[in-house]
């Protein structure tokens, strides 16, 4: 389980720290938080209540749609309006996916998981080049 954990720390770190570097409302630290928060939260759901399901009407998903409402307002609280432009709905939606990455690595989907870390990087990274680009052709 600690393992888990130190897996969950690895892959929120890898996308904060694109959204550390280039200084977005939640970094490193806040990505890292989420990750491991919610791998622990699986991992407590799964294996510390295991002995309940089937003899009451316990649902361990449960846990996992409090992360998703938890998640939801954590997001909120990064987007905002100035002038005719809202931003933060990136950062929100990086928070979105890590929380499922923790979910995955809470749940033993360790290949699921690196996989959408590695997938989230490159939506982050390569995919924001042709977004500028994009721009820059929409503003000529």
């Amino acid at each position: 389980m600690i393992l888990q954990l130190l897996l969950a720390a690895f892959l929120g770190g890898l996308i904060g720290v694109e959204r550390e570097a280039l200084r977005r409302a939640a970094g490193l630290k806040t990505y890292i938080l989420v990750c491991v928060g919610c791998a622990l939260f699986t991992i407590v759901s799964y294996a510390g209540f295991k002995e309940f399901v089937g003899t009451t009407s316990f649902d361990p998903s449960r846990i996992a749609a409090g992360i998703l409402t938890g998640i939801g307002f954590i997001g909120a609280g990064t987007i905002l309006r100035r002038e005719n432009k809202i931003e933060g709905v990136t950062t929100a939606a990086g928070l979105w996916v890590t929380s499922a990455i923790g979910v995955a690595v809470g749940l033993k989907f360790y290949v699921l998981a690196i996989f959408t870390a590695l997938l989230s990087l490159f939506v982050l990274t390569i995919l924001r080049s042709a977004e500028y680009k994009i721009e820059e052709k929409k503003d000529e």
